[in-house]
């Protein structure tokens, strides 16, 4: 104890000695000032008024949208608005606040006094006079004219409309709480799709009636001259909005895949968590294409050729059986810790492998037993899949699954120098190989009785159309799975998502009736995704993508094309001695395999010319699942239409 003691009081000396010399006394040393939260937290009780907002999206030229809210107020002093911060789908806090501009409160003609909150820069104080009812709220939503400033959102011909983007809401209240209603002013002869169904139309605005913020900002519209609607069922609307009346001209075989994929839902799900459900579907070269889910509706962008070049397609044809998934997996069935009142409250992405992961499976599921792809097609999508997680990402040796489930936070989906290593929202393609082997599992345990369709209508179907939110837990996910099959699935789960696993989880092909194998002929998935993407796969031979112009688009960590200092940006310009195309890089990786000479590569970097040898001798070589045996497999069974 003495000698404890003794190293303790030397410890201290040390500490304080070194501390001294750290903090010389002839400089001023500052102390911390507390930070004083002066915005209102988030109450579960009723706004005192409805809201006024119209949002202006005629300004097609511009891209502006003019935005306009009459905001009753519950009493004098400062009052708070926010600009939504945490997006839901995003799971991030990617609000576009420095998109908004010209802001401007205003009550009976006088202009008031505003701050932005110096903590919270989505906020944004009004001083309001004794005896003020309510106020006027004006700004711009000055949306990207570049896509170097963004997803853009409007063209001359169509614009996506968000409520979330172009509106403010009072602080300290849930947004479930805070009625609204909405009007929208597009160009005359524009066809407007929604899911909120109109109280009032003119030529040129539509009036929608009274909701809650929360259920305004989940129903977004999508607005155009050239519009076409198909009625998939009784409840479900595929909206379609082009560049051009061409764009819109789907074959009745195309329909029929879609009306099959909300019947093949359906009966996965076991229920409908929607009164009713809006596709709504953009196909432009113009306006960003994305997916975003939402409760009775997505948001759905592609480019030119969905329908026009429907075999061609066929990552675009997997994109709303995926958001269509989501009405259930992530909007009804939602992680406790994801669910927020506000969007100012921060979002935990802990359950995405759940939330996106499980879409991500169900969108595969459901695109090949509607024929939105066929089965083989489906296959070929799993196989690189299956080559993307058990080879293609090393970074999978230092970073667990779940660590991946904060990368929407820590990266916003920002381009990364080296995704392989860096690792980044893996939780939902390796998450969709867990969700396939989960259902191998069901599958062998219960003797082929039960399989992970009993696990979707437990979990996920519940209570028929009802389109609220049903918070969950991992303890739910086990408790569930449990229910359906009794087995380890706490252990199974925990080895799969929360420890670091170098091998990637293929059970449930390797034991589901195949094996990952490699040819030297890419497969159609592969070609298409080529040809859509305007680039060559050669992840698998040699460790990189290259662009059709030549430009590098990912190097695989620790690969041949690592190792001769190739990186994302580097620019092939000769191939041998030859100018670069897609032909003669393919050609000299062939004519390497085996003893042949390493293709020489002259590389481009700033003002850097370097001739470089590619050292790989393995040829070309792309990922597909081959059948075992000939009996069908539990994942032959999966991907059967009901």
């Amino acid at each position: 104890m003495r000698k404890m003691a003794l190293a303790l009081v030397l410890s201290t000396c040390l500490t304080g000695a070194a501390a001294a010399q750290m903090r010389p006394p002839l400089n001023t040393l500052p102390q911390a000032t507390p930070k004083v939260d002066t915005i209102p937290p988030a109450r579960d009780v009723a706004y005192p008024g409805t809201i006024q907002l119209t949002v202006d999206a005629s300004d097609v030229t511009r891209g502006i949208f003019n935005v306009h809210e009459h905001v009753p107020v519950p009493a004098a002093g400062d009052f708070v608005l926010l600009y939504p911060k945490w997006l839901p789908g995003h799971h991030s806090p990617s609000g576009q606040i420095n998109k908004v501009a010209g802001f401007r409160a205003t009550a009976g003609g006088r202009t008031l006094p505003w701050v932005r909150d110096t903590l919270d820069v989505y906020a944004f104080h009004v001083t309001v006079p004794q005896g003020t009812k309510a106020i006027d709220v004006d700004f711009q939503y000055l949306s990207p004219t570049a896509g170097n400033q963004g997803r853009v959102v409007m063209t001359p011909d169509m614009s996506s409309i968000e409520w979330i983007a172009n509106s403010l809401y009072p602080a300290g209240y849930y947004t479930r709480d805070i009625p609204v209603q909405a009007s929208v002013l597009v160009p005359a002869g524009w066809h407007v799709a929604t899911a909120l169904r109109p109280s009032g139309e003119t030529a040129t605005r539509v009036d929608y009636p009274v909701t809650n913020y929360q259920i305004l900002t989940d129903s977004p519209l999508i607005a155009g001259a050239h519009y076409r609607a198909f009625q998939l069922s009784p409840d479900v609307t595929l909206d379609v909005i082009a560049d051009n009346e061409e764009e819109l001209a789907a074959k009745p075989e195309m329909v029929a895949a879609h009306q099959r994929l909300v019947q093949q839902a359906v009966k996965a799900f076991g229920a409908q968590h929607y009164d009713h459900y809006d596709f709504l579907l953009t196909i432009s070269d113009y306006l960003g294409g994305q997916g975003l889910e939402h409760h009775r509706s997505s948001e759905d962008g592609t480019g030119r050729g969905y329908f026009t070049d429907w075999d061609n397609q066929l990552n675009a044809r997997n994109l709303l059986p995926h958001e269509f998934s989501h009405s259930w997996d992530g909007k009804y069935r939602r992680a406790a810790d994801l669910w927020t009142p506000d969007f100012r409250t921060p979002m935990q992405d802990t359950m995405l492998w759940v939330y996106e992961g499980g879409t991500q499976f169900w969108g595969y599921v459901l695109g090949a037993r509607s024929g939105m792809l066929s089965k083989e097609d489906t296959l070929d999508a799993i196989a690189a899949t299956a080559a993307a997680y058990s080879t293609g990402t090393p970074g999978r040796q230092w970073r667990a699954l779940i660590d991946t489930t904060n990368d929407p936070i820590i990266a916003q989906r920002a381009p990364q120098p080296w995704r392989s290593w860096q690792r980044s929202e893996d939780y939902y393609s390796e998450g969709q190989l867990i969700w396939i082997d989960v259902d191998r599992i069901i599958r062998q345990q219960s003797g082929g009785k039960r399989s992970i369709d009993d696990f979707a209508k437990a979990f996920f179907g519940v209570r028929d159309r009802d389109w609220g939110e049903l918070t969950y837990t991992f303890d739910d996910v086990v408790r569930t799975l449990n229910e359906v099959q009794p087995y380890d699935w706490r252990s199974y789960l925990e080895r799969r998502v929360f420890t670091i696993a170098p091998q990637a989880p293929l059970e449930g092909i390797t034991q589901g009736g195949y094996s990952l194998v490699y040819t030297a002929e890419p497969t159609k998935w592969i070609k298409s995704l080529e040809k859509g993407r305007k680039y060559i796969e050669l992840t698998y031979s040699g460790g990189f993508t290259v662009g059709n112009d030549g430009k590098v688009g990912s190097v695989l960590w620790d690969s041949p094309a690592f190792n001769a200092g190739l990186t994302i940006g580097s620019e092939i310009i000769a191939v041998n001695g030859r100018k670069f195309d897609g032909d003669s890089i393919k050609s000299a990786i062939k004519a390497a395999a085996g003893n042949g000479a390493a293709p020489e590569l002259l590389i481009h970097d700033g003002e850097i010319y370097r001739t470089v040898k590619l050292d790989w001798h393995g040829g070309l070589r792309y990922p597909r699942l081959q059948k075992v045996g000939t009996a069908p497999g539990t994942l032959d069974a999966l991907l059967a239409p009901r």
